[in-house]
């Protein structure tokens, strides 16, 4: 009995500790958070937050709550918009390390499978960022430890919390919805299980996930199922290119960090020797997203944020197979699996305090000096006579959006169907515009296809640290020859109004 209590103590001494590491990690996060610019896609997001709904152009709405939320708590700024994703990563690894223990691992292997889970690459440098994976690991997470609790417990309950929790997983990201085949499969897999798909609650919590995805099934329906459209066009292969195979496999490997997919690899194999089922557990619920990344890397390239949801349960295993029939090899291997750990805060401190003379390879360029190039915009906009901005890109439009220093309505002469669902620009069309992107992204001659007038003003750089500078080319036009505010200066199909413009 004094062992177990022995025991006991030092199991919530551990814990403890790990709550003051992830504290740690937090505060380093939150600093970089707020002393970094948004990128585009967090911009993007930020106008999405503007207007409230139960779906977007190209995702499910649940970024768009969370940034909204973090802007009413700490304001309009980087941090407010990043807090969400900020506190999802600190659930995210108690999540983890509740999976581990709820599978069956030592209190020490769990607290070693969520610090491992902070050190995989991905989470390193992008848990502060406001992109819809952070939300979606969090609830495919959250799914993971109700369905291994209903289980163990027995319990009705987690079967319904699953639901809910693979519901609001889907309202994040459409990976999402391989959790219900993944959950399938799982209880198939043995005789168990199969015995489980009798009863009633695996067919429950099916019917809850459904009904709270419904919300953006229902959104969906309504706009012409645009976000549908969007993402699961990417499902037909475009061809047949294997390279991407190839990349998906040594860019996941990098990014969940070289010796981590070493111990994984060992977990896979040994780790049933710790966890019992808990193996076939895991590879279960993550098989159907990862047999579709591996069929999607066949045709085009899979983004290097995607697999994260299946992050947590691939820290698990980690962690299990350092423990498990221990070697020589991996009791060596096990410290530098924290390398992806001390490279992020690295980077990290790169991107708050950006260093001069680092060119190109500079990670912070992307995000450094958009206040200042505003200002000028906006300075050079008035001397021309032009009344709005423009862009072909929407990162840059939400770039712009966001900086107060320009004081003109901003919009995209492409992609309009992007912003069907927001509140239209006030443009006054007749008057010049100022047209502005990426030097490479902008060609003149397009935009003579769309307005009668068009002077090219030439580059004016985005500078960043020393002399470091991205170029933009200016284009003043005027006379649009087409609804330029609804339709958009080039074709495309226009999925709400059900035709093809020229």
């Amino acid at each position: 009995m004094a062992a177990e209590s022995q025991r006991k103590r030092g199991g919530l001494s551990q814990e403890a500790l790990l709550g003051v590491v992830v504290f740690l990690i937090l505060l380093v996060r939150i600093y970089v958070a707020g002393a970094t610019h948004l990128t585009e896609d967090e911009a993007y997001y930020r106008q999405w937050s503007m207007h409230l709904d139960l779906g977007y152009f190209d995702h499910p709405p649940m970024v768009a709550w969370g940034v909204r939320a973090g802007i009413a708590l700490l304001g309009d700024n980087s941090l407010g918009v990043r807090i969400f994703p900020l506190l999802t990563s600190v659930v995210t690894s108690f999540l983890v390390f509740e999976l581990a223990r709820t599978l069956g691992a030592q209190t020490r292997v769990s607290i070693r499978a969520a610090l491992w889970y902070n050190a995989t690459i991905t989470v390193g440098l992008g848990s502060f960022l406001a992109i819809p994976d952070s939300a979606a690991a969090m609830f495919w997470a959250a799914t993971a430890v109700c369905l291994a609790r209903a289980d163990h417990d027995r319990g009705a309950v987690w079967w319904c919390v699953a639901g809910l929790f693979g519901g609001l997983t889907c309202l994040s990201k459409y990976s999402g919805l391989f959790l219900a085949p993944g959950a399938f499969l799982w209880l198939v897999s043995s005789p168990e299980g199969r015995k489980k798909l009798l009863s009633p609650w695996p067919w429950a919590t099916l019917v809850i996930a459904a009904a709270v995805f419904s919300l953006n099934i229902a959104w969906n329906a309504s706009h012409h199922w645009v976000t549908f459209a969007k993402q699961f066009g990417r499902v037909t292969p475009p061809g047949f290119a294997p390279r991407h195979l190839v990349e998906l496999a040594v860019l996941q490997t990098l990014l969940f960090g070289p010796f981590l997919t070493y111990f994984l690899v060992r977990g896979a194999r040994f780790g049933a020797d710790q966890i019992g089922t808990g193996v076939r557990f895991i590879v279960c619920l993550s098989a159907p997203f990862c047999g579709y990344l591996l069929l999607h890397s066949m045709h085009s390239i899979v983004q290097q944020h995607w697999p994260v949801p299946m992050f947590a349960g691939a820290s698990v295993l980690a962690a299990v197979g350092a423990q498990a029939r221990p070697t020589r090899i991996s009791r060596a291997l096990k410290p530098w699996a924290f390398s992806g750990l001390v490279i992020s805060v690295v980077i990290l401190v790169l991107l708050a305090a950006p260093l001069p003379n680092l060119g190109r390879f500079d990670p912070a360029l992307a995000v450094e000096g958009w206040s200042p190039f505003a200002t000028r915009l906006n300075d050079l906009a008035v001397r021309k006579g032009a009344k709005w901005v423009a862009s072909v890109n929407y990162g840059t439009v939400a770039q712009l959006q966001t900086e107060r220093a320009l004081a003109l309505p901003t919009l995209q002469l492409n992609e309009r169907d992007r912003y069907r669902t927001a509140p239209q620009p006030a443009v006054d069309m007749a008057a010049p515009g100022l047209v502005v992107d990426l030097a490479r992204r902008l060609n003149v001659s397009d935009l003579r296809t769309c307005f009668e007038q068009v002077q090219d003003l030439g580059t004016i750089m985005r500078r960043g640290v020393g002399a470091r500078g991205a170029p933009y080319r200016l284009v003043l036009v005027q006379g649009p020859r087409k609804d330029v505010v609804t339709v958009g200066c080039w074709s495309g199909t226009h999925l709400y109004e059900g035709a093809v413009t020229p």
